[in-house]
């Protein structure tokens, strides 16, 4: 999967690890952002008991 996405992305070396950088950083920040809060509610996590 990282071998297809290097290949694909445009310009020379230092362009690509600009562009791939990016990518993860823009991942990373739908995923905190968007994905885990939407799916923090349905995670059984939070329903702990103790006797």
């Amino acid at each position: 999967m990282y071998g297809w996405i290097w290949r694909n992305l445009p310009g020379p070396t230092a362009v690509r690890v600009a562009l791939a950088v990016v990518l993860g950083l823009g991942v990373a920040a739908l995923l905190l952002f968007v994905v885990f809060p939407w799916l923090e509610p349905l995670l059984p996590f939070n329903n702990v008991t103790t006797d």
